[in-house]
């Protein structure tokens, strides 16, 4: 799944006058937890949009994703002046979230999450700092694995009991 995020024209001044380029920002995704994004120019709008296309491709990060819908935990991503928030939302609430990061959580395969972006309305630094919240991401399985932990001893919080736990653990899918 390919999406056009932003083209912009650029120009060069020459002695005849101008010429005229194209720079394209494009997100590829799979839909089940798999996205990038890639930046391509040429000088016709066709060439711009597969090169930023074959650089998404290259550049592709895992996200693990809560029930396959939405996010496991809220984070933050920062990438120059782009402050982002993204956090998990519950069942039909959808994607809240703005021009080039909706972009995003749609080729990501996400159905709920609530974004805020501050700072920039630069599709280029939202995508950079949505991507950089993104890959903070963790879900209880690998913090589970890191700790040498079961699961269900990580969502037995407050004393639930072992088998609650254990049912949220069967829950959980990567």
């Amino acid at each position: 799944m390919e999406k056009l995020v932003h083209i912009n024209r650029v120009s060069k001044t020459v002695k005849g006058g101008k010429r005229f380029g194209f720079a394209a920002l494009v997100v590829v995704g799979d839909g089940k937890g798999r996205a990038g994004f890639g930046h391509g120019k040429a000088r016709e709008v066709p060439e711009a949009i597969s090169k930023a296309t074959a650089a998404a491709k290259k550049a592709m990060v895992r996200v693990p994703l809560k029930e396959g819908r939405t996010l496991h935990h809220d984070g933050l991503g920062h990438f120059g002046a782009g402050k982002v928030t993204v956090r998990t939302a519950p069942q039909g609430t959808g994607i809240i979230a703005g021009g080039p990061m909706r972009a995003v959580f749609e080729s990501l395969g996400v159905a709920d999450v609530v974004t805020k972006s501050n700072g920039t309305s630069n599709p280029y630094n939202m995508i950079r700092a949505t991507f950089a919240a993104l890959t903070e991401q963790t879900s209880p399985k690998s913090v589970a694995q890191r700790r040498g932990k079961k699961v269900a001893d990580l969502l037995r919080r407050g004393g639930a009991s072992a088998e609650l736990a254990a049912a949220d653990a069967e829950a959980i899918a990567e």
